[in-house]
């Protein structure tokens, strides 16, 4: 089975292309440009297309597909029970990395971190139930805040792990702030979990995991491709 998965995300989207259960090729998008002409053209047997975003219609009339095309939403059959009082209101990238997660981890309990325009932390215990999570700021948002709700504060662009932990400029002071405050967040986050549950896996993915990844001192496993597998464990699921 040759099938594609599509995650359109806050800013931009992300495609898998998959051959059984091999993910042989990926590449990124901006959603008013649509797949790549080179993906685009080609023919699939599946394909599942997740949206937190806009419109996911003009992606899926893009698409070849010889079999179904599946838009994952809260009636979507899942390999995983979903205890989420408020399912429809769901990101489906949250739970994407939530069953990638117990596919690869089945009986432990995981934490999942997408680390993007917005971090968002997801945990579904070893018996396989997805229980929720929480969403907080990520690292860029929170310098376009600081930027754009003040007077005099400049946009710091740039992620770096060498931040200062006492500024002494205005730029350094406002990596200080949001930096070391993204860290100490997703530090005390995976700290709690830790407290509340056994034999805890925590896996990143999301465009800054890698700042995390060189920063957190708690042991991680980074999945970059954690949400397109579980697109594609949802997709098998279904077909």
């Amino acid at each position: 089975m040759r099938s594609i998965a599509i995650d359109i995300g806050n800013t931009g989207g992300k495609y898998g292309v998959f051959e059984e259960d091999a993910l042989v090729s990926q590449g990124s998008f901006k959603e008013q440009e649509g797949l790549p002409q080179t993906v685009a053209s080609q023919t699939f047997d599946h394909a599942i297309i997740a949206s937190v975003s806009g419109d996911a219609a003009k992606i899926q009339t893009g698409l070849s597909v010889s079999g179904s095309i599946i838009m994952l939403s809260a009636q979507t059959a899942l390999p995983v029970s979903n205890d989420y009082k408020t399912p429809a209101t769901l990101g489906a990238d949250r739970i994407a990395a939530a069953v990638a997660a117990h596919y690869f981890f089945p009986g432990r309990n995981c934490l999942t971190i997408d680390a993007g325009t917005a971090i968002t932390y997801d945990f579904i215990d070893e018996r396989g139930h997805y229980q929720g999570g929480g969403i907080a700021p990520g690292i860029q948002m929170k310098f376009k805040a600081l930027h754009n709700f003040t007077g005099r504060l400049p946009l710091v662009q740039g992620i770096h792990e060498n931040f200062p932990l006492i500024g002494q400029t205005t730029q350094e002071s406002l990596e200080s702030g949001v930096l070391g405050g993204s860290v100490a967040e997703v530090e005390g986050i995976i700290s709690a979990y830790r407290q509340k549950s056994d034999k805890l896996v925590v896996i990143l993915c999301g465009g800054d995991a890698g700042f995390f990844e060189s920063t957190v001192k708690h042991p991680i496993f980074v999945i970059p491709e954690l949400v397109l597998i579980g697109l594609q464990r949802i997709l098998r699921h279904n077909v």
